[in-house]
């Protein structure tokens, strides 16, 4: 009895190791087309945000360019235009107030060393090789130096004003189109006001239909007029400081400059 138990139980175990082995197979069957469902399910989420995120893009350009048409190209192309004339000169004030900018600690400790080292003309050289408005007053000045501090003194102020004049320059035309572009957009405004208002004369009734066109015309070219007026405002009032801030060094340098030849 106790061989025929013991026979029964092994064959059991036998049964049951065989029906494991036989199920784990089928659970990483199971388990693998989960995984590639998985997978394939986040790149179709990701596939459709790319396509979200390039159909917004392309909603936007589309709605810009259908603004702009709404207001009326006869209005909204001039604001436009004046836009882009005041970014250009923007853009170059700013890039020739970068090229003027200097070191000017270490060009005036150059000069100072040129000045004890070679004299009037080694500082002059000094001045001749390095860019921007506070060496060529530098230059002005040495020029005039065998005349005596008041001539160096005069050379000095009256060059540094035409230099100040070129950094200017320019800033006229920019704080104009800073006014030019919301005067067309309320131009825009009155003129859609107008239409409005023919078109209820027109048909003798008030109809937010009628009234609706010429408000639309409005909006938009007020609209565009005042972004704009903001943006160039935004580059006129950095480039006014960037310039403060260069007349402020060139009123320093100059300073020193009288100090460096006194003390010669």
């Amino acid at each position: 009895m106790l061989s025929v138990a013991m026979l029964t139980f092994g064959s059991a175990n036998v049964f049951a190791q065989e029906n494991t082995e036989a199920a784990a197979p089928a659970t990483e069957e199971v388990a693998a087309p989960a995984e590639e469902a998985v997978a394939e399910e986040a790149v179709a989420e990701e596939a459709a945000v790319d396509a979200e995120v390039q159909l917004e893009g392309e909603t936007m350009h589309h709605v810009l360019m259908q603004k702009f048409l709404e207001g009326g190209w006869g209005w909204m192309l001039p604001i436009l235009i004046v836009l882009v004339l005041g970014l250009a000169i923007a853009i170059e004030r700013i890039l020739f107030l970068a090229f003027s900018s200097i070191n000017t600690k270490k060009f005036m400790v150059q000069v100072e060393e040129a000045l004890k080292n070679g004299g009037v003309e080694a500082a002059k050289e000094v001045c001749r090789n390095t860019r921007g408005p506070i060496a060529s007053i530098y230059w002005q000045g040495l020029d005039r130096a065998n005349q005596g501090l008041d001539a160096v003194e005069k050379a000095v102020v009256s060059y540094g004003s035409v230099q100040t004049g070129q950094l200017e320059s320019g800033l006229s035309w920019l704080s104009l189109f800073i006014s030019l572009s919301p005067s067309l957009g309320f131009l825009g405004t009155v003129v859609g006001l107008v239409q409005s208002f023919d078109s209820i004369q027109a048909a003798g009734d008030i109809s937010p239909a009628l009234v609706a066109g010429g408000m639309k015309v409005a909006l938009l070219t007020t609209l565009l007029g005042l972004i704009a007026a903001m943006i160039l405002q935004v580059f006129y009032n950095y480039i006014i400081a960037k310039i403060d801030s260069i007349v402020n060094e060139m009123e320093d340098a100059s300073i020193s400059l009288l100090d460096m030849l006194n003390e010669k």
